[in-house]
């Protein structure tokens, strides 16, 4: 007897798990699977357009499952239309009789900034200036919104056959106040992947800013010019001290004024380290990158450039144009991350 809940829909296997997908479409490909579900690539047999289906499991097995959840649907949702930010086409519940997963239907790109840097295939700096521009744009629509991104990495940033550039998974995501007291607190549970991690966040400040998502595409940029991840720590204690190791001591009110008194002593234990040159460390690399790095990895936040003059910066100039590069028109509201 057919499953009635089931109506209109069609059951595949993807990674050994059913996937229940609307009739229209066919499963094509397994794109990928992690934590918070499994993503495959599927075809309107209508329109024979293709989509990313992502199955977002344990959606209710946790408060925190939950919040990430429905923080990735509206944070999509709010930011629906932007070029350089993943699009949401459509989501479905299949089962609301037992709602423990929801798919989430979007735009299909060809692989991901990770797979294309590890493959070796040769880039241009014309590439590099492309993929950091675009980031960019992507990411001045989404602070306009006063949200912190707080995970990009390659892992995060979608690119198609055109080099489109599209940012995705804002299961990570908060919102950002000029209010520093609002953002007490607020910021202190797991942030970023460790190697894309500003510094601030290793010394346990606790009011971040938009700055900690402008150090993350420095480490980009870092990673593009050199083929592989540039502050690659073992755990978080080694990723400061090779940060550390690449951008020197930092002064002393500068320390005390991003530090805990914990990661203050430690750091003020240690060796002094001068700062070493980008120039030297990538000899071949266009001039103007290096300078964009230099103001992108400052290791002092309030010192880091912001997203808007980076879009500036000489590096750009090329792609730059003012009129073409909107903010977000509303502000995100974070109200529903106060439920308990």
């Amino acid at each position: 007897m057919a499953d009635l809940g089931l109506q209109g829909r069609k059951t595949f296997k993807v990674f050994n798990q059913d996937f229940i997908v609307d009739e229209r479409y066919v499963v094509t490909k397994e794109l990928g699977q992690g934590a918070y579900g499994i993503v495959c690539a599927a075809t309107n047999q209508q329109t024979n357009e293709g989509v990313a289906i992502k199955k977002v499991t344990n959606v209710f097995s946790k408060k925190i499952l939950a919040k990430r959840a429905l923080r990735e649907i509206k944070l999509l949702q709010h930011f629906r239309g932007h070029r350089n930010i993943t699009c949401l086409y459509d989501m479905d519940i299949p089962r609301p009789d037992n709602f423990n997963e929801t798919y989430l239907y979007e735009e299909l790109m060809e692989c991901d900034l990770a797979a294309i840097i590890r493959s070796g295939q040769p880039l241009t700096d014309a590439h590099f200036q492309s993929f950091i521009y675009q980031i960019l744009c992507g990411l001045k629509y989404i602070h306009s919104a006063n949200v912190l991104h707080r995970d990009l990495k390659p892992g995060n940033l979608l690119v198609n056959a055109d080099c489109e550039l599209k940012i995705c998974d804002f299961g990570l995501a908060r919102g950002f106040s000029v209010d520093p007291e609002q953002n007490a607190g607020y910021m202190t549970e797991y942030v970023a992947t460790r190697w894309y991690r500003a510094p601030e966040i290793m010394l346990s400040f606790q009011s971040y800013t938009k700055a900690i998502d402008v150090w993350s595409v420095g480490c980009i940029l870092d990673e593009l010019l050199g083929g592989r991840p540039f502050f690659k720590g073992r755990d978080y204690v080694d990723q400061l001290n090779q940060i550390l190791h690449i951008l020197g001591t930092p002064n002393e009110e500068t320390l005390s004024r991003i530090g805990s008194p914990r990661a203050q002593e430690y750091v003020r234990n240690l060796p002094y380290m001068a700062k070493r040159q980008f120039s030297q460390l990538f000899p071949n690399a266009n001039p103007d990158a290096l300078d964009l790095l230099n103001h992108m990895l400052a290791f002092d936040p309030s010192s880091r450039i912001s997203v808007e003059a980076a879009l500036e910066h000489p590096y750009l100039h090329i792609w730059h144009d003012a009129s073409d590069e909107p903010g977000c028109p509303t502000t995100f509201n974070f109200d529903f991350e106060v439920v308990e």
